[in-house]
């Protein structure tokens, strides 16, 4: 008997922000709505991440606003989106009633599924966020961030799938953010989960590419009883993105699996983002193919990027060797984390820090709270004298409780914050923005009426800024270049699909 796999589409997010720098426009992504809303995927990750941050830091676009047009362009399809649990889409913890809004809003305004995870695991910085996406009656996918350290084990990963389970998770997603998953253990924890929770619970599998192993790796969890996987259309996967979505569907043939999605909607939605991703050429990743080095340093591709600008800020480009060996002892000293937003961040810049002025002379304010506790429990424990260092910079105790037991009610200040700001409508949307990025609102709401800004650019246009050939005639010079519009055109009772691009 074949058993279906469902797929989540990650064009729409995960696979733009991995491979560039999450500046995809959403009028490049409008005219692939149609074939995506058809195509059969379970869901379509299109929102949270990096993702809001991105609209309102560099492309003039309401975060909210994509959000709707989403959900108007696909009336078929789940969206999903990435929520890092007490941290919403900020940098920072919030009081509960915040996150309870954040959540009713998103769901408001068209989400479907909540796939909540915490950089550390811990699930105190979960359970308020997951029981906010019951209330609303949406779908609560709690995550389980998945890395690779002496302290993490199968049998950790099951008991925490189990815990999830019991605070009423509708399913449960192992995340591996950096390629780190290889197919045994994909097997073993999947497996552990169906038998520990029941093979009526949800297992979703996500993974990037990176290291080259990871489409067994899916496989191998298919095998274990995985219900859906993550991948990304072919055009915008592989590097440090994820596996592509025509392949896993090739992959299962003849294999008792089956992905039943359309592939003529597929080819069109290669066709689209093949044509829209060169535009975006000077955000694209440095790391190409495969590089099996992560297994040793265990760090994200997103992550040795930005440690490579800051070092070049500092004018030590070539430190980098210097610094990816630090930051696993980093890692260590701070109890083991996950490296995934944002401990990873904080991770590889105590990292710069410490090589570029020696070992915690100097200690930023971010792993101060880490090392104290302030972000939540870490899996091992920390290194008392680093702790110490931490306390003395910091000037306050290290924690044990919920970091966000500490926090005092804050929505009416928040609000009368965001309302005071000039273009600011006053809405619960914008309290949020303002509240998740208090340096980047006000600048937002200010130039929000001149519109989204697209940062791509044609091909020529970006060869000429890089010293090359000047735009071939007829192109745009400059300015953004926007994607061509899909219509179906009925001729003589026969339909034809045509694309128009709007030049100038």
């Amino acid at each position: 008997m074949t058993r279906i796999i469902d797929i989540t589409e990650l064009a729409l997010r995960d696979a733009h922000q991995s491979l560039l720098a999450t500046r995809m426009a959403l009028e490049d992504m409008i005219p692939a709505c149609a074939d995506i809303d058809r195509a059969g995927y379970w869901s379509v990750e299109c929102w949270g991440g990096a993702t809001f941050d991105a609209c309102i830091r560099f492309l003039n676009e309401d975060p909210w606003e994509r959000l709707r047009t989403f959900r108007r362009l696909l009336p078929n399809s789940r969206l999903q989106m990435l929520l890092r649990g007490q941290n919403l889409l900020g940098y920072r913890h919030y009081e509960d009633t915040v996150v309870d809004r954040f959540v009713d809003k998103a769901a408001e305004n068209g989400m479907d599924v909540f796939r909540v995870f915490d950089a550390l695991n811990d699930i105190r910085n979960l359970q308020r966020a997951i029981a906010a996406v019951r209330r609303t009656g949406k779908h609560a996918q709690g995550t389980i961030c998945y890395t690779v350290s002496p302290l993490h084990t199968v049998q950790g990963f099951v008991d925490m799938a189990q815990r999830l389970v019991e605070m009423g998770c509708d399913s449960i997603c192992l995340k591996d953010m950096a390629a780190l998953l290889k197919p045994q253990p994909a097997y073993d924890i999947v497996r552990g989960i169906k038998q520990a929770c029941g093979e009526d619970v949800r297992v979703h599998v996500h993974t990037h590419a990176t290291t080259g192993v990871t489409l067994v790796s899916l496989m191998k969890a298919i095998e274990a009883g995985a219900d859906c996987v993550d991948t990304a259309i072919s055009s915008l996967s592989m590097g440090p993105g994820h596996n592509p979505t025509e392949s896993l569907v090739e992959m299962l043939e003849g294999t008792g699996f089956e992905a039943r999605l359309d592939k003529c909607a597929l080819k069109r939605i290669r066709d689209h983002f093949a044509a829209v991703r060169p535009r975006y050429a000077e955000f694209m990743s440095n790391i190409h193919g495969v590089d099996t080095d992560i297994f040793d340093s265990q760090i994200p591709g997103g992550m040795i990027s930005n440690m490579e600008s800051q070092l070049k800020q500092q004018k030590a480009a070539h430190r980098l060797k210097e610094v990816l060996i630090e930051v696993p002892r980093v890692r260590e000293d701070a109890g083991f984390p996950p490296l995934v937003t944002p401990s990873s961040q904080i991770v590889g810049t105590q990292a710069v820090f410490n090589v570029m002025m020696g070992r915690y002379k100097a200690v930023s304010g971010e792993f101060a709270d880490l090392m104290l506790g302030y972000y939540g429990a870490a899996p091992g424990e920390r290194d008392p004298e680093v702790v110490a260092l931490a306390e003395a910079q910091a000037k306050k105790p290290p924690i044990e409780c919920r970091p966000a037991d500490l926090l005092e009610p804050e929505w009416q200040a928040l609000r009368e914050a965001a309302i005071a700001l000039p273009g600011s409508d006053g809405s619960d949307e914008d309290v949020l923005t303002h509240a998740m990025f208090p340096q980047v609102a006000p600048k937002f709401f200010a130039s929000r009426a001149e519109g989204p800004k697209n940062l791509g650019k044609a091909p020529a246009d970006s060869a000429a800024a890089a010293g090359g050939a000047a735009p071939a005639a007829g192109s745009a010079g400059s300015g953004p270049v926007r994607a061509p519009i899909t219509y179906d055109v009925s001729v003589n009772g026969r339909s034809h699909r045509v694309s128009v691009t709007p030049v100038g």
